[in-house]
Parts: structure tokens; C-alpha cells; sequence
């Protein structure tokens, strides 16, 4: 009768630990940003915004709608300590869906929300202070829709095959005080 020993390295209990935290933390910036949106968007007195239960499937993260404007965006937010937030083509996909299925309202937008924090990420707990920067940027709807990516100069770039193409999105007017840069 033979007997084998399996050892598990604390290491690797480490490493599993430390990216779960890291895990973890990505969705509670996520969550915090899409929040933020959501009272800012209901602090001012035309809007009314709502959390749709991120990260659910075929949910845009944020719905805000302007009766008397005629209006509604779907967003899809994005939070960061990165030089830059990735949004995957059928995110942009499902708040599109959205809102051509209310076509009741005369402007409809999909919104691609991005926050990058204060601080930039260097490392594994290695960060770097900088200035935080929002960009809410226009889906141009003529657009093929593609994987992209938004950098902290708040450009857009769609990745096809590998490579980067920038996009012009434009930037949206939002209806309350942001962090855009000037």
C-alpha cells in the first residue's frame, strides 16, 4: 500500500486570497460609481435614475430617464485605477437593445461612463497619486460595435484583432457637476 502526500503551497493560498480582495475591490468601485451616477442623475430635478442589479445579464449598469425631456440614457459605468477601462462589445450591445426597445422617448443614448481615480495603480498595493477624471462619452450608433477601451486622456479607442483604432465619441453635457476635465 502506497500513500501520497499532497502539499499545498501558502503561496498559491495567498495568491488565491489576494485575487479575490482584488476581486472584490474592482466590483465595489463599480458598484460605488454606478451609485454615484444614480444620485447624482436624482439630485437634479428633471431625472430619475436606477441601479439595474450589475452585474446582471442583458442589464445595462445605470437607466436614467427625463420625461419631460423626452429622454433616457442606458450607461455602462466604468471604474478604475488603471490608464485604461475596457468596455466589452456586448455591454454596448445590451444598452443599445435598450434603448431602441423605448421608442417612445425622442432622445435616446447609450452612455459610456468612465471614472479614473485619484490614484493610479503601479503595482501589486503600489500606487500613485493623479488628478481623478470622468468622461461620459456618446455611443455613435453608426458605429460598428466593437470591444473598446477609454485611456485617461478620456480617448477611445475600439480593439479589432489585436490593434487599437481610435473612435470619436463624442462627450455628453451631463445635467449635474462632474469631474470632466476642462
Amino acid at each position: 500500500m502506497r500513500s501520497r502526500t499532497i502539499t499545498i503551497s501558502k503561496l498559491s493560498k495567498k495568491t488565491k486570497t489576494n485575487n479575490q480582495k482584488a476581486a472584490k475591490t474592482r466590483r465595489q468601485r463599480g458598484y460605488q460609481w454606478e451609485d454615484t451616477l444614480v444620485k447624482r442623475f436624482n439630485a437634479t430635478p428633471e431625472w430619475k435614475a436606477f441601479r439595474l442589479g450589475s452585474p446582471s445579464i442583458a442589464l445595462p449598469d445605470v437607466l436614467a430617464v427625463n420625461t419631460g425631456d423626452s429622454a433616457i440614457f442606458t450607461i455602462e459605468a466604468k471604474s478604475g485605477t488603471s490608464t485604461s477601462l475596457p468596455v466589452p462589445y456586448d455591454q454596448i450591445e445590451r444598452c443599445l437593445e435598450w434603448v431602441k426597445t423605448f421608442d417612445i422617448y425622442k432622445k435616446r443614448k447609450v452612455l459610456l461612463a468612465f471614472k479614473f481615480l485619484s490614484k493610479k495603480r503601479l503595482g501589486i498595493g503600489k500606487y500613485e497619486s493623479r488628478e481623478l477624471r470622468e468622461f461620459y462619452k456618446i455611443w455613435d450608433e453608426k458605429l460598428d460595435i466593437t470591444d473598446c477601451v477609454c485611456t485617461y486622456d478620456g480617448k477611445i479607442y475600439a480593439k479589432v484583432d489585436g490593434s487599437r483604432k481610435e473612435i470619436p465619441l463624442k462627450e455628453c453635457k451631463m445635467p449635474f457637476k462632474t469631474k470632466q476635465p476642462k
